[in-house]
């Protein structure tokens, strides 16, 4: 590896590890997100990064609603359940704790934290989507320090 490997050095750019949890039309699923991040104060908003190829990424439409569930350390048990991804209809929360949000979106129990989000706007970011929602509740689950993801390449996962 080069020292002056750009992809070496963009995967240098840490993320945490988050579960996208959602409700929609009767159907609840689940996907690994790792490329979240806030971006606005006011209102509080987040954006995050989905292949346009994950079913999930469908039902991510303006005024939809999901959960982001912030995975601490060590919860890799978690990781693996929802690191594979759901196929539509394949049920995602089998031997997993969920609550409920306000608008039964399911919440992971055994998160760090939630964010309840509703989407507000969406753009094409390459090969992936980049959508925005707003924050509309959340809290903390427990004490702990989330999981942090670090990649050799920034040009894989």
């Amino acid at each position: 590896m080069s020292m002056s490997d750009p992809a070496a050095a963009l995967g240098r750019v840490p993320s945490g590890l988050f579960i996208l949890t959602l409700r929609r039309e009767g159907a609840e699923t689940g996907m690994l997100a790792s490329w979240v991040q806030q971006c606005s104060f006011d209102p509080p908003q987040v954006s995050v990064a989905v292949k346009p190829d994950r079913p999930v990424n469908a039902h991510l439409t303006e005024g939809a609603t999901f959960a982001l569930n912030v995975l601490g350390e060590g919860r890799t048990d978690l990781l693996k359940h929802f690191g594979r991804g759901f196929a539509p209809g394949e049920p995602a929360f089998e031997g997993v704790a969920v609550e409920r949000a306000g608008d039964g979106t399911p919440v992971l129990s055994d998160a760090l934290a939630h964010l309840e989000c509703q989407v507000v706007g969406r753009s094409p970011a390459g090969d992936h989507d980049l959508v925005i929602a707003r924050v509309t509740g959340g809290r903390l689950h427990g004490d702990g320090k989330p999981m942090v993801h670090v990649r050799k390449s920034g040009l894989n996962y």
